[in-house]
């Protein structure tokens, strides 16, 4: 095809202007923000004594911070950071760290809905959570993540209310989705009990988003929503790039441009999973344990540029080593699909993926829950392929939740559709621009929310 993903270069295209712009406009600091504490060495992580008798979603300290875009644009939002108690892969009690934004000007309100936005963190360090990477001054370590800002402010400029929690964690266990999924529910279970976020509890509309590790954490809230958080009145999820086999992304992912986001998913699981950690140290070679040791003290951008293109299993003295017992169940564990979602759901994902392949993802799972009678509509991309379906599917993704917001119904069973692009639909493409239009006016420092508030 001679014009491949042009919709998706034009959308990745406009929001590089849209940063280039706000830059611009707001000029280069005279001096550079002081840098926070990171998490690792910040006491406001560390979580109370007796802190473990507490219910899940529990907030157990919080404190108001600046919001930031690239560690570097004042954000005009309202924000705080919110420690609570959540659950991890093992059923251990832990604590992390959301953080909770409002439009600016919002007062409380109890017609609010809430959206969980779970950003790709893809990262086994926790100076990568996106608590840090918002703040002033944290620098842009973690900058494909940080770059969500805009898909953030989006959610932000419809007037609703937006948490983002470090879904991985204190132990940085990217890519341990039963931890990731609990620690979203229990994020929006503690952001409706906060009390400067203004919602109506337990009765507050609740919508999830995420694309790719995002999607991941969003995909696991809501198969997990019935069982572990029923209270919950979630209306809707959006995923996007979902990946439902991590063993199928490690695969893509290996000897390819990608392959430091397997690097760090293997870095992750083993600070999930104590019987990974006692193979890897078994079974690496000395490179070996000093590449994952990198892998799992920087961010997602380091880790891509530092191992693109390398063979992971070089690292290993044995061939095969993911079909190994232990590997191998849990890449078992972090399968998703067994549980099917209770609310509705609206799937994206590019035909052309090359790193979360179309066939072993959400062409194998959402098959699965439509026999289960879950509601999905699942929206297959021709044009883009893994990055720029962040951007060209996100319209569609900001007028669903918004239809499940004003209580549009649902129709039962699932309806399946095969695009040429996400943004050839006209109001797409209105979105795209009203959002990129407002997104370059936030980044230069104009309040963000509906014109009434601001």
């Amino acid at each position: 095809m001679s014009t491949p993903r042009w919709t998706g270069r034009v959308a990745l295209a406009a929001a590089t202007l849209v940063l280039a712009g706000a830059t611009a406009a707001v000029g280069t600091p005279a001096a550079a923000a002081t840098a926070p504490p990171p998490p690792q060495s910040d006491p406001f992580y560390q979580p109370p004594s007796g802190y473990e008798a507490t219910a899940p979603g529990t907030v157990l300290r919080s404190r108001q911070v600046e919001a930031t875009a690239f560690g570097l644009l004042p954000q005009k939002v309202q924000s705080w950071q919110v420690l609570y108690r959540t659950t991890d892969t093992k059923g251990a009690p832990q604590a992390t760290v959301t953080t909770v934004l409002l439009p600016y000007g919002a007062q409380p309100s109890a017609t609010r809905p809430l959206v969980s936005y779970q950003v790709a963190e893809d990262s086994a360090a926790p100076q990568c959570a996106m608590s840090y990477q918002l703040r002033r001054g944290a620098g842009n370590e973690n900058i494909v993540a940080q770059a969500e800002i805009l898909l953030i402010d989006a959610a932000l400029q419809q007037g609703w209310a937006v948490t983002v929690p470090d879904y991985e964690g204190p132990r940085s266990a990217y890519v341990a989705g039963r931890q990731a999924g609990q620690a979203v529910l229990d994020g929006i279970r503690a952001t409706e009990n906060f009390g400067p976020a203004g919602l109506n509890g337990v009765n507050t509309k609740v919508g999830a988003w995420g694309y790719s590790g995002g999607a991941l954490a969003s995909g696991w809230a809501s198969e997990l929503q019935a069982s572990y958080a029923p209270e919950l009145n979630v209306v809707g999820v959006a995923e996007g790039g979902l990946p439902v086999d991590p063993r199928s992304v490690l695969d893509a992912a290996n000897g390819s441009f990608f392959a430091g986001i397997a690097m760090s998913g293997i870095a992750g699981l083993r600070q999930a999973y104590p019987e990974l950690d006692d193979f890897l140290n078994t079974y690496l070679t000395p490179e070996g344990r000093t590449a994952f040791a990198k892998a799992a003290s920087q961010c997602n951008s380091a880790n891509a540029q530092g191992f693109a293109f390398t063979d992971l299993f070089k690292y290993f003295t044995i061939k095969d080593p993911l079909s190994q017992p232990v590997p191998k169940q849990v890449l078992s564990d972090v399968l998703m699909g067994k549980q099917t979602p209770k609310a509705p759901l609206f799937v994206y994902h590019s035909v052309n993926d090359e790193l979360v392949p179309i066939k072993a993802n959400s062409d194998t799972v959402v098959p699965r829950y439509c026999a289960d009678g879950a509601r999905v509509t699942y929206q297959r991309d021709i044009l883009s392929e893994h990055v720029a379906l962040v951007a060209t599917g996100a319209p569609d993704a900001l007028i669903w939740l918004k239809d499940r917001f004003a209580d549009k119904p649902v129709a039962a069973g699932c309806t399946t559709s095969t695009v040429v692009s996400s943004l050839l639909s006209p109001e797409a493409l209105r979105v795209l621009g009203t959002v990129l239009a407002k997104d370059l006016l936030a980044l230069a420092g104009r309040p963000v929310g509906p014109a009434d508030m601001v």
